[in-house]
Order: C-alpha cells, then structure tokens, then sequence
C-alpha cells in the first residue's frame, strides 16, 4: 500500500525535475530575448501586459493541478516534437533576414522560448495534462511581444476606430461633428487622435482579462471566444467614450479638461467601466449555461 503511493510521488518529482532542467536550459540560450521582453513589459506601455501573463498562467496551473496529477504520464514522442519546432523556430531568428531586426528577432526567439516551454511540459506531464491545461500554457503565447510593424498597424487601427466611435457618440447627442481619418471636428475644437490617444495599454490589458475572467467564468469555448470577440470592440468603445467626455468636457464645462490631468492619467476612468461592461457581460453569458449539464471530469478521463 504504501509502495502504491510511493511511486507516483517519486515519478511526479522526476517529471517536476526534467521540467525545470529543460525550461532553465531555454532560459539559458534565450536569455537575451527574455530579458528583452521583461524591458519592454517594464519599460514600454504597449507590452505593459506580459508582466502579467507568467504569474497567471502559473496561478491556473496551481489552481487546477491537484485534479489533473493523477494523469500525469510522459510523452516524450509529442514533447519532443514541439521541441524540435521551438529549435527550429529560433534559429530561424539567426539565419532569417527578418531576424536583422532586433524587434522582430526578440518576438521569434520569445516565440521560441514559448514553444519549448509548452513542449517541455508535454514531454515531462503528457498530453492527457496538457489538454486540461491547455488554456494557461497557450496564453503564455501573450509573452510573444508584437514587433513593431505589427504594433504600430495595431495602433493605426486603434486610432481609426476610436474616431469612428466618437464620432457616432457626438451624433447621438446632437453635437454636429465632420470626421476626416482620425481628425474629429466639432464647434469650437479640432480633434486629432493622436497614437497616445490609441489607449493601447489598456485595450490590451481589456483583452487580456476577459480571457481570464471567461476562462475562471464560463465553461462553453464558444461562450469564451464569443467574450473574447465582444472585448476589442468594447476597447475601441472605451477609447471613444474617452475622447467623446473629454472632448465635451473641454468645450461645455472648462478647457482645462483638454491638457489637464483627467486627458492624461484619466484612462484607469474609462478602463473600469469598459471592465464592469466586460463583467456584467460574461455574467450574462453565465446565466444562459444554467441549464447546461456539467461531466465530471473522472467520467471524461
């Protein structure tokens, strides 16, 4: 009885121990590409985010890891799979002309790192595991920081939308507006907004809750992916009603409002209403699952 016991406590330190030797391993060969990113998160508030995203991912594993040990089984055919593409994936950081570029070189190698974080705990838990916990180790591909083209293109959007939905929300209240790209006109002020008006930080720290609130709330993937849809088009909602109040503001009560500190450090305002939106919206979501039969998960395993 007690040997029964015994054995998958000793397996579960070993697999434990090859997961830490092979993820300090890649932290080794990446490590500049690492602390590229973790610059960047600190330093940048456009990856504000990734600072976020290893703690969570650990938290959910911890969270639901009693339930799935008992599946821990090694697959080391998978797991070494996923290895070799991580390997591959950045040494095309070396020997691709894209990785000339520093930015576009730190997002393949992080995309590396990530890979083979994902394949280590493959090869070291199996698949049976990883299918429990597919959500945390995929959200670690938030680490991945978006190169530059790729942000500024995101940016230009951002700014394009928050325009247009500004513009909607002076037209409902009556105020006359002329909107030329990201130029907003209205009686008595010109808007420009501006790449800092793109509310990047927190549109990306909007989506990247509600992916965790639906993950913790919701059990339908459809229902998650639907939260998820309904997150970025509430960012550029939050980033319109920014513009809109301030630009209201501004003309209606005190021009103070248009350089003051509710235009610059306002945005957490704004953030936790989009919030309580996203909030209120999953618990709708919620209660249309009432009915739905939960499997326990022994049955399913």
């Amino acid at each position: 009885m007690i040997e029964t016991q015994v054995r998958p406590a000793i397996a579960e330190r070993s697999a434990l121990t090859q997961f830490v030797l092979l993820c300090a391993l890649s932290i080794a060969a990446g490590w500049h590409a690492l602390a590229s990113t973790l610059w960047l998160g600190w330093n940048s508030e456009e990856y504000t985010h990734i600072l976020l995203i290893l703690p969570v991912s650990s938290a959910l594993i911890w969270l639901d890891w009693p339930s799935v040990r008992s599946l821990a089984k090694p697959n080391m055919r998978l797991g070494a799979a996923l290895l070799t593409v991580a390997v591959f994936v950045f040494a095309s950081s070396v020997v691709s002309p894209l990785g000339s570029q520093f930015d576009v070189r730190v997002s393949i190698e992080m995309l590396a790192l990530v890979i083979w974080s994902i394949g280590s705990f493959v090869f070291c838990f199996g698949s049976a595991v990883s299918k429990r916990l597919l959500f945390p180790l995929c959200f670690m591909f938030w680490m991945v920081p978006f190169p530059q083209f790729l942000l500024k293109a995101i940016v230009a959007l951002l700014q394009q939308w928050s325009a247009v939905a500004a513009d909607l929300m002076f037209t409902a209240v009556g105020v006359p507006v002329a909107h030329d790209g990201v130029r907003l006109l209205i009686p008595g002020l010109t808007l420009e907004v501006a790449k800092e008006c793109s509310s990047i930080r927190s549109s990306m720290m909007l989506v990247v809750t509600t992916m965790v609130l639906a993950q913790l709330t919701l059990r339908s993937s459809w229902r998650k992916g639907l939260a998820f849809l309904l997150a970025v088009p509430l960012s550029v909602v939050k980033n319109g009603l920014r513009i809109f109040t301030i630009a209201i503001l501004g003309t209606r009560v005190d021009r103070n409002y248009l350089t003051g500190r509710f235009h610059h450090h306002g945005g957490g305002v704004f953030f936790a209403i989009a919030l309580i939106l996203m909030m209120l919206l999953i618990w709708l979501l919620k209660r249309t699952e009432v009915g739905i039969t939960v499997v326990p998960r022994a049955a399913t395993s």
